[in-house]
């Protein structure tokens, strides 16, 4: 594709078809709901840059989602995974979307990228993770649209990966899903999150915990920002909420920062009320209930 037909490209596209490339350059690949939620609103919620006019029901919103959506998609700017998250019976709205051969090139074009991004089909347990994540990055962009919380800075993957020393003096990678910083008030507060779908044992978030310790003892967020990070596990459920919280506080390492409230557990339903509350009471730790 050439420059003169990208440019064309960009100019006979709307504002909200360009955010929804760029959504999906940040997320990697998102299902229509995740893209409803985004760029579609109902209308009391509050629009943004990107978003179209308010839609008057949810319906009248996801017939426009996929509208918009089979349109972009003939002009190969998306395209979809074959597999649909909950099925055939979940129709449209469980089909994944991602950025398609003529979207890719336009979007390098626009930000200068030189590097090529393939585009092959990820597997089920790829597209999970990167659907949850993408759900906590909406739920975050959702509570500062009602005004909940200021979002100062959310960082998706890669771009919010952080690479340090490790006591060995090994380059090492602290990779986490998401990092945020959010604003309610007088107070600012920062957040590493990790979408857990249930899928890693105990000992592998032990691990990344104490990963995150050795990050924080080289000082480096600390430097720049006075303070580090809260680091959120955001799980299914209850079960798995008491398991991880459980197995954290079973590691010595770790136990001072899990009753100081630095390593946080919570289910996907809490997650707004946590990040809207900023750090909010210690959790209850394993073993001191009454």
């Amino acid at each position: 594709m050439k420059y003169n037909d990208i440019a064309s490209l960009i100019e006979s596209l709307s504002e909200r078809d360009l955010a929804i490339l760029e959504s999906l350059r940040i997320h990697r690949a998102l299902t229509t709901i995740l893209i409803r939620r985004l760029h579609f609103p109902i209308g009391g919620e509050p629009r943004e840059a990107g978003s179209g006019k308010s839609h008057a029901t949810e319906m009248a919103a996801a017939v426009a989602t996929i509208r918009v959506l089979t349109r972009m998609e003939s002009r190969r700017l998306i395209t979809r995974l074959h597999r649909r998250i909950g099925g055939v019976r979940a129709g449209s709205s469980g089909i994944t979307w991602q950025l398609g051969a003529s979207g890719e090139r336009l979007l390098r074009a626009r930000h200068g990228d030189a590097a090529r991004r393939r585009y092959s089909e990820p597997s089920p347990s790829f597209i999970a993770h990167t659907l949850a994540s993408a759900d906590l990055a909406i739920r975050l962009y959702e509570l500062a649209r009602r005004g909940a919380v200021e979002l100062l800075r959310l960082e998706a993957e890669p771009e919010c990966w952080r690479t340090f020393l490790s006591a060995h003096g090994a380059r090492a990678w602290l990779k986490p899903d998401l990092f945020a910083i959010t604003a309610g008030g007088d107070y600012e507060h920062h957040w590493f999150i990790e979408a857990d779908n249930a899928t890693e044992h105990a000992p592998v978030i032990v691990r990344k915990a104490l990963q995150y310790q050795q990050y924080a003892a080289t000082g480096i967020h600390q430097q720049e920002h006075g303070l580090f990070p809260a680091v959120v596990w955001v799980v299914p459920d209850a079960k798995r909420r008491t398991a991880i919280r459980a197995a954290l506080f079973t590691e010595p390492r770790l136990r001072e920062q899990v009753a100081a409230g630095v390593f946080r557990v919570v289910t996907t339903g809490e997650f707004p009320s946590l990040i809207a509350g900023g750090f909010g009471e210690p959790e209850e730790i394993p073993g001191n209930s009454p």
